[in-house]
């Protein structure tokens, strides 16, 4: 009994010391990270990004001193030459090391409609050179970009597992005293939760370093006709709200006339059965015509007594 007691406490020591060896998080978790969004500025002439975000010289993500940050980004853009921008975009991933993560491509190359989506994830030391490649490969209606910072909860992380760790030396040493087999079922019970625990946050800990280490770029690329305009003043910009609306009206005008030639067979059939309805109609009204209702009798004159006021009066 007094052996089991002391292999219970040291259990409890070893339990309490890794409650004290976690450090709390002060951004409330992994999840709960510190966001700010800024749009960047494309010089339309080079295809130069200039973030506000993003600094001139990023830290290296494999300094553990230095800040954990996820910088992301997605950009919608647009080209008149759509094989020329794709084949710019897929060159841009392989001259800066990256990988396609997703990749989409839907539309017509005989209608000019194709939109391509893509997912690429983007060493971070390559980010901004990636996104002035990006830059040159079509016109940039806009681009959005976060940075989220994870540095507290990525040493939350290091800390639990530094107490796991701990904890999982101290039952090893004690599975080697345990003198019983209560003990060492007990023993091994506590290792089974305490190696859960450390996959569990050593699997976190990769997913953050891989997060860090390469940023997601998300792209849009729309196959368009004519560029859209990017003016900037009052009057550029209703002379774009004016072609707006007038390439509006015509792409309407077009959807219309191909919907009625697309669906010319179900207004042929309704035209016929409405032609029929009338026909049949027309010709029951001939055949059948509705009869006369008979006139009323007149009513008799109703008898107006004449006013004595109409009498001429006696002159005196």
């Amino acid at each position: 009994m007094k052996k089991l007691s002391r292999v219970s406490a040291a259990l409890l020591a070893a339990v309490l010391l890794a409650g004290c060896g976690s450090i709390s998080s002060k951004d409330g978790g992994y999840y709960a990270t510190e966001s700010t969004n800024a749009a960047a500025a494309y010089d339309s002439a080079a295809g130069a990004a200039n973030s506000s975000i993003v600094p001139e010289e990023l830290p290296d993500s494999t300094d553990e001193t230095a800040q954990k940050i996820i910088y992301n980004a997605d950009i919608n853009m647009e080209s008149t030459d759509f094989d020329a921008a794709r084949d710019t975009l897929l060159a841009a991933v392989d001259d800066c090391g990256a990988w396609m993560e997703y990749s989409s491509l839907s539309g017509d190359a005989k209608d000019h409609d194709r939109y391509a989506y893509y997912t690429v994830r983007v060493p971070v030391e390559n980010y901004r050179t990636f996104l002035a490649a990006v830059g040159e490969a079509g016109s940039v209606l806009d681009l959005s970009e976060t940075a989220e910072n994870i540095t507290s909860s990525y040493i939350d992380v290091q800390a639990r597992l530094s107490a796991l760790e701990a904890q999982r030396d101290r039952l090893n040493e004690l599975a080697d005293q345990a003198e019983t087999t209560a003990d060492l079922l007990e023993i091994e019970s506590q290792l089974s939760d305490v190696q859960y625990q450390l996959e569990n946050y050593t699997r976190q800990l990769k997913n953050m370093d891989q997060q860090v280490s390469y940023s997601t770029v998300d792209i849009r690329l729309s196959e368009v006709a004519t560029l859209t305009p990017t003016g900037t003043t009052f009057g550029e910009r209703v002379v774009d709200a004016f072609a707006d609306g007038w390439r509006g009206f015509v792409v309407f005008l077009q959807g219309f006339v191909l919907a009625v030639i697309y669906l010319w067979p179900v207004l042929l059939v309704v035209g016929i059965i409405v032609a029929l309805a009338v026909t049949l109609t027309k010709r029951r009204r001939k055949n059948h015509p509705k009869p006369v209702k008979p006139a009323a009798p007149a009513k008799p004159a109703e008898y107006t007594p004449q006013s004595t006021n109409d009498e001429p009066k006696p002159k005196y």
